[in-house]
C-alpha cells in the first residue's frame, strides 16, 4: 500500500471511532450533561449552570421519582 492509501485508511478508521465513541456517549447518557448545560445558557443566560455533579444529583431525584420501564 502506498502513503495516501494508508493515510486515508487511518482518517476512516478514526472516523468510525469518533462515530462509534459519540454513539457509546449518547446511549449511556453520558453527553446528557454538554447537552443540558447548552441548553440552559441559551435558555437562561443570567442563571448560574448548575455543576455536573449537581446536574447528575437532579437527574437521579427525578428518574426515582418517576421511573419509567426502558424494556422495549
Amino acid at each position: 500500500m502506498s502513503a495516501p492509501a494508508v493515510t486515508a485508511a487511518g482518517r476512516r478508521l478514526g472516523g468510525w471511532l469518533r462515530t462509534g465513541y459519540r454513539y457509546l456517549r449518547e446511549v449511556s447518557g453520558d453527553s446528557a450533561y454538554e447537552k443540558y448545560r447548552d441548553h440552559h445558557r441559551r435558555t437562561r443566560p443570567d442563571v448560574p449552570v448548575p455543576s455536573r455533579r449537581e446536574f447528575q444529583r437532579q437527574r437521579a431525584r427525578r428518574l426515582e421519582e418517576a421511573p419509567q420501564s426502558r424494556c422495549c
